[in-house]
């Protein structure tokens, strides 16, 4: 199987409560890379590259761990990896 890059932009209660940091916590326990930041519209951008399925229980361990009840909206989109990101990053 080869890597995938998943996008997701989070829209809800998701700036300024914490959020960015515990995606990077719950990304220490899964075999990703990417990063996490806020845009000025309010929402979290989230870009990780993975394989597919360890992109999915990434994605649900995020809501599990105590996002679900700031998160609204998700917006996710798939793509081919790049190989681009190195670990793991909260972007300012």
């Amino acid at each position: 199987m080869s890597r995938a890059r998943l996008r997701i932009l989070y829209t809800g209660h998701v700036q300024g409560v914490g959020f960015r940091h515990l995606v990077k916590s719950v990304a220490t326990g899964f075999d990703v890379t990417g990063w996490v930041q806020n845009l000025s519209d309010g929402r979290v951008e989230l870009v990780v590259e993975g394989m597919r399925t360890e992109l999915e229980a990434f994605r649900d361990g995020i809501l599990e761990n105590g996002a679900r009840r700031l998160v609204h909206r998700e917006e996710i989109g798939w793509g081919e990896a790049t190989g681009e990101p190195k670990g793991f990053q909260i972007v300012r």
